[in-house]
């Protein structure tokens, strides 16, 4: 029996103004866990995508078992056994669980669709690996963390045996890290084969038994784990050394730039309230951190604050201005800025213009119109300004210059410059444009969340030093993060939601990431006067 199971050589893949692939060997061996390493835009998508038969490379052959194979499109892939969870989900939102699972390989009998049996297998591989799913449940209506385990039973529905992971653990929280880490031990105790993308070195050094590094579209070098660490590793990724701590002078808070009062948002989920009777303030000058497992009300949280859902009570001000006062008795300071007027729902242009800005949790439904082009992104919530239009007409000149300096500043990796459809672009380098954007805008309140998502250990340095930058610029800094490492690292203040309600309230100095686990299960609860502010 060969020795490698999946064998890519010599693999070239180019597009429009880049060589994504520049002549890739990459040997999978039989049971083990292969990690593939690189910055954002290194071509480690683009490989896996040939690999799964979504791009036919100008050069290279691809060997399964050591005979030639041609791979022409996932189909073909799924035949040899090759499944991938794709890193941007393939998933079909207006479908349930159970239909996105078992779509394009439906059970029938005589003509018609049977959906018991599969529904027991989907059942049963989802406790089998701990993979907890509702099978009736919506896609558009979960979380990204459970569409992420939809596109990994998809995976072992079709009982494939070489398994790509493409950065799998970007949209989990630490504690379903551990658990898709155990899971896939497990799979390759049983003789699966994994290709696992990341940009954690951490999870590297955990679980993978060699690892591939690109750099630039080039492979560096593959290595031994056991015999490397992860100075050696971002060095070889990055080509100069990164610091892993986040190095910051003691926060100097000032006034108060943004206070939540008694904010309730129902959930489309269940009948309870997705954000409970929330309270608390963020003040210029101090980066404040949303914590908590996922699924616990941040995302509706932060959907009410920047205007994307409507809350059923609560108040929140911005600079002293109310931006939404809804459901209940006014405190006397919105009273005073609302007149007559009862309730109050401030449209999300507004909030920008009075000083918010935005990092989405998702970057392809709310950060970007993926069918324009970088520039275009770039310039999305600034083109009505005078630098920008004249008399209703953009100028395009400055709108080029502009995006010019964002890519060169924030390193945004494209393969034709500011006139890139962002659609092609990679999910690290898509991220990139949002931070540029956001951050380039000076907003008073910046909402970031999860804003180092699917970034590379260069990149995620530069966007904490970003951070760090506007909060000592007397910029107010509202964090929402499930990485306990920047939790910890770039947080002034810590607050912990669970199921809807600020439990704890931290000094990052002052806990340990085992403290905040515990309120994050919601094993600890603080006195609430302590918490509401």
């Amino acid at each position: 029996m060969n020795e490698y199971v999946i064998e890519m050589l010599n693999i070239t893949k180019e597009f429009p103004g880049i060589r994504a692939n520049d002549d890739i060997t990459l040997r999978l061996r039989r049971g083990e866990i292969h990690a593939l390493l690189g910055e954002n835009g290194a071509g480690k998508s683009t490989l896996m995508s040939v690999l799964f038969g979504l791009y036919q490379p100008e050069k290279g052959v691809i060997k399964k078992d050591g005979e030639v194979v041609r791979i022409k499109d996932p189909n073909d892939a799924n035949a040899l056994n090759i499944g991938m969870v794709h890193q941007h989900f393939k998933l079909v939102e207006v479908f349930t669980v159970l239909e996105n699972i078992i779509l394009g390989v439906e059970p029938q009998k005589m003509g018609f669709l049977e959906k018991k049996e599969a529904r027991k297998k989907v059942v049963e591989l989802s406790e089998r690996y701990g993979l907890k799913i509702d099978p009736d449940a919506v896609i558009e209506n979960i979380s990204v963390g459970m569409q992420q385990r939809v596109e990994i039973l998809k995976m072992l529905y079709r009982d494939n045996d070489i398994l790509i992971f493409d950065e799998p653990t970007a949209v989990l929280t630490p504690q379903e890290i551990d658990e898709l880490m155990n899971i896939m031990r497990s799979f390759a105790a049983e003789g699966k084969s994994i290709l696992f993308i990341t940009h954690k070195l951490n999870e590297i050094m955990a679980v993978a038994d060699r690892c591939t590094v690109l750099r630039k579209g080039k492979c560096i070098g593959t290595v031994d784990v056991k015999d490397t660490d992860k100075v050696k590793l971002s060095r070889m990724m990055v080509g100069r050394d990164v610091e892993f701590v986040v190095s910051k002078s003691d926060a100097t808070p000032g006034e108060t730039v943004l206070e939540i009062d008694h904010l309730t948002v129902p959930s489309k989920l269940h009948k309870n309230n997705a954000v409970r009777d929330v309270s608390f303030h963020v003040r210029a000058g101090e980066i404040v951190c949303l914590a908590g497992i996922e699924g616990n009300g941040q995302t509706e949280f932060v959907y009410a604050l920047t205007g994307l859902e409507k809350p059923s009570s609560g108040e929140i001000m911005l600079k002293g201005q109310p931006i939404l006062v809804v459901g209940r008795k006014h405190s006397k300071q919105s009273a005073a800025n609302l007149g007559k007027v009862k309730s109050i729902h401030m449209p999300i242009r507004q909030r920008n213009k009075l000083g918010m800005s935005h990092i989405p949790e998702d970057r392809q439904k709310f950060g970007l119109v993926l069918d324009y082009t970088l520039e275009e992104n770039l310039v999305l919530q600034r083109y009505w300004e005078p630098a920008f239009q004249k008399r209703g007409f953009i100028k395009k000149p400055n709108v080029r210059q502009y995006a010019e300096k964002l890519i060169a500043q924030y390193d945004i990796r494209s393969g034709q410059g500011p006139v890139t459809p962002v659609r092609s672009m990679s999910g690290g380098n898509q991220q990139k444009a949002i931070v540029a954007r956001e951050i380039d805008k000076n907003p008073e309140l910046l909402v970031a969340v999860q804003p180092t998502r699917g970034l590379d250990v260069g990149a995620i340095e530069y966007i904490h030093h970003q951070l760090v930058a506007a909060r000592d610029n007397g910029k107010a800094v509202l964090l929402v993060s499930l990485e306990l490492d920047e939790v910890m690292n770039v947080s002034d203040r810590i607050l912990v939601m669970y199921e809807g309600e600020v439990v704890g309230e931290f000094d990052p100095k002052l806990t340990t990431v085992e403290e905040l686990g515990l309120y994050m299960a919601g094993a600890k609860r603080q006195a609430a006067e302590r918490t509401v502010h």
